[in-house]
């Protein structure tokens, strides 16, 4: 099971808490784990990345094992500790202003 940690907008839409689990079989990518979450969690598609173009939304950020994610390839393997389950992946929606 993948964790993964959502921002506060994303549970309240989704109705779950901070930390969902997510079952990925075979390699773990960050697409695989987004195609999971919006298969169980149909509330978020559009939210995360475009249903069109599977973009990353502009402010939303991906990090796991101290480590910026978001502009890495979506088919990249995730850190080994994540896909085992020890480390969460973040979702974060960046913040902005002054």
């Amino acid at each position: 099971m993948i964790r993964v940690v959502l921002p506060s907008p994303l549970r309240a839409l989704a109705q779950v808490g901070a930390e969902i689990s997510v079952p990925v079989s075979g390699e773990v990518t960050l697409r695989r784990v987004l195609d999971v979450i919006e298969a169980q969690h149909p509330a978020l598609r559009g939210t995360i990345r475009d249903q069109v173009t599977q973009q990353r939304r502009a402010f939303v950020r991906f990090f796991a094992c101290e480590r910026d994610l978001s502009h890495d390839s979506p088919d990249a393997p995730l850190p080994p500790s994540v896909a085992a389950g020890n480390e969460p992946l973040l979702i974060i929606g960046a913040m902005a202003g002054g």
